[in-house]
């Protein structure tokens, strides 16, 4: 994009051989007032490429993204602040865990090695309980993850506990969906950060039932720009104080913004009668 733009090259390094030998651009001596200086100028090999590897992105992201938009409008619409691609830290609840799987695996591998036959019975009960205690303390553990949610909302209020955040992931196959619901801390991540959390797909990629109960289901019928949103299940409510963290983060974001939402600086703006704006 440098190249394409400015078509100054600083230095020469790797990337301008590499880019020289494949053909896609042509060093060029160009002569200005303060000097001759070298340019790199984008061939017709090398546009042909660079909008190819556009059109290939275009097409890997596209579907993701236009869900996730009309998700956002959705919200949107319906007062609520919306921000995407966000990156929170978050807290999965331990019993949920995944990563927890091998400190307790390894408890119970001590365990299964000790209690042999040949010990004494108060020397097993005495093993067996302390393995068990080590096991408890290791799935109380919590652990901190990033998540990063789709699509975070909360309500339009100035009062904290009616905020009600809550998440919206977006899922356009049924083998992205699947890798979340292998991932309990995952989800849970999502859980933790606000009060409602909901799959959002296009009809035909899963059922309402393979999602777990704690979650809700929203389904696109049709095409995302005209195609009807269902909500099959509403995901289970639960009390939620957004922590200080994604407070800090919220502040740092960006919220979404409907393309017809009037820009504040219209504000004050003369009408055609001459008053102004009230």
């Amino acid at each position: 994009m440098k190249i394409w733009s400015a078509g100054a090259w600083p230095c020469r390094d790797g990337v301008e051989l590499d880019l020289v030998a494949a053909g896609w651009v042509v060093l060029k001596q160009t002569q200005t007032a303060h000097g001759c200086h070298e340019t790199l100028s984008l061939t017709e090999l090398g546009v042909r490429c660079v909008a190819e590897a556009r059109r290939r992105n275009q097409r890997a992201l596209s579907a993701h993204d236009a869900l996730a938009g009309r998700m956002a409008r959705e919200l949107l619409l319906g007062g609520r602040l919306v921000w995407r691609e966000l990156s929170l830290r978050a807290q999965a609840q331990a019993e949920s865990f995944d990563d927890v799987g091998p400190q307790a695996k390894a408890a119970e591998g001590v365990a299964e090695y000790l209690l042999e036959p040949q010990r004494p019975l108060q020397t097993q009960i005495e093993t067996q309980a302390q393995t068990q205690a080590q096991t408890q303390t290791a799935k109380a553990k919590p652990l901190w993850r990033v998540a990063r949610p789709d699509v975070f909302s909360v309500r339009n209020t100035s009062v904290e506990e009616y905020l009600q955040p809550v998440v919206h992931e977006i899922k356009v196959s049924r083998a992205d969906l699947q890798s979340d619901l292998r991932h309990a801390a995952k989800r849970e991540s999502y859980r933790w950060l606000c009060s409602e959390c909901y799959y959002v797909f296009p009809a035909g990629v899963a059922e309402a039932a393979e999602i777990p109960e704690a979650f809700g289901v929203w389904v696109l019928h049709g095409g995302v720009e005209d195609g009807r949103l269902e909500l099959l299940r509403p995901a289970r409510h639960r009390p939620c104080r957004l922590p200080f963290s994604v407070w800090l983060a919220l502040a740092k974001a960006t919220p979404v913004r409907l393309d017809e939402e009037p820009a504040q600086g219209h504000l004050g703006s003369q009408l055609d009668g001459g008053g102004e704006v009230p």
